[in-house]
């Protein structure tokens, strides 16, 4: 059995070799089931794909040297797009390309912890899921986000909740995880900032319900790289109502 890694990329030269490395360490060895009369041990193999969309900062030469170091050896996909598309762009891409039976968005800015990888998967490989989101506000420990960010969060995923009869704490986690089967029936063509609500409503939509697990989040400012605004939320709003009624 394989995980794919799928990691978009934009101007992250301050982490991209950090985050590269967490998710090559990240533990694989799930205990799955509840005895000793029903009790697995599967121990997954890695791929990690990165999709550099763009970036101008000197990322793009970080991943190639990445992808010939020794510590990638075969583990390591790297694909390039020659101009910016946006995060969405770069999950399509990556979704084309990887080859796993469970496929994970990671992003690079080591906001979220990729050692968190094992609750992530054990829904899906004991049977209770093929869907399973990392919710940042379900109780794990956070470093405080801005307010003005989680209230629009809140929001935004109460009305995906309305629209989808659905009741998830965090849609616009990054940390989404599902198996192959929906991989395959996914049809995503947002770019940007569309594509957390895209997904959600089409892995909805699909009758497929969404398992959500309590993750840790350090989130970092804006002067340390962030580059989410209040403004996207529109697009999210936009995008959720679009999925919802014109399919």
């Amino acid at each position: 059995m394989k995980l794919s890694v799928i990691i978009p990329v934009y101007n992250e030269i301050d982490t991209i070799a950090e985050i590269l490395r967490r998710v090559r360490e990240a533990p694989l060895k799930l205990d799955v089931g509840y005895g000793a009369d029903d009790h697995t041990v599967i121990a997954l193999d890695r791929e990690i794909v990165v999709v550099d969309d763009g970036s101008t900062d000197g990322t793009r030469e970080v991943l190639r040297a990445q992808e010939a170091s020794p510590a990638a050896a075969s583990t390591m996909v790297l694909l390039l797009h020659e101009e910016n598309q946006g995060k969405g762009a770069a999950v399509r891409t990556g979704l084309r390309r990887a080859t796993g039976d469970v496929m994970l968005i990671q992003d690079a800015d080591l906001e979220y912890d990729p050692r968190e990888y094992p609750a992530l998967l054990r829904p899906i490989f004991e049977g209770r899921a093929q869907a399973v989101y990392g919710s940042r506000l379900s109780g794990g420990p956070t470093r405080a986000m801005f307010f003005w960010h989680r209230a629009g969060n809140h929001f935004l995923t109460l009305v995906t909740n309305i629209l989808y009869d659905s009741t998830l704490s965090d849609m616009e986690t990054c940390y989404k995880v599902f198996t192959r089967e929906i991989g395959e029936k996914l049809n995503l063509r947002a770019s940007g900032w569309g594509f957390d609500p895209e997904i959600t409503a089409q892995i909805l939509k699909m009758g497929y319900r969404i398992y959500e697990v309590p993750i840790s989040y350090t989130g970092r400012e804006f002067e340390e790289g962030k580059k989410v605004s209040w403004r996207d939320a529109f697009t999210v709003l936009w995008t959720l109502l679009k999925c919802r009624f014109a399919g």
